[in-house]
């Protein structure tokens, strides 16, 4: 890990796209702006983790080919014909 020391309205670059800027400072709370290309996603930690949990449980999610023409065909209601 590297560890840096800023001051308020300092900032650091990751790579060269993504800039983070020290913005205020109050007792052990520091507020940061994240300047990055609309591209990269930029999520708290916790979010992250959140979303990365809710893929893992998903993509762990075995279906067979009868259930998933199941949920199809629901989806479609019944004056529309199947997909498959």
């Amino acid at each position: 890990m590297l560890v840096l020391t800023r001051k308020k309205q300092e900032s650091l670059m990751i790579g060269s796209d993504v800039e983070v800027v020290v913005l205020d400072v109050r007792g052990e709370v520091v507020k940061l702006g994240i300047k990055a290309p609309a591209s990269i996603p930029v999520y708290r930690k916790e979010i992250f983790e959140q979303i990365r949990n809710e893929n893992l449980v998903s993509a762990e999610s075995e279906l067979s080919l009868e259930e998933i023409s199941e949920l199809l065909n629901k989806r479609a209601g019944p004056d529309e014909s199947s997909p498959l």
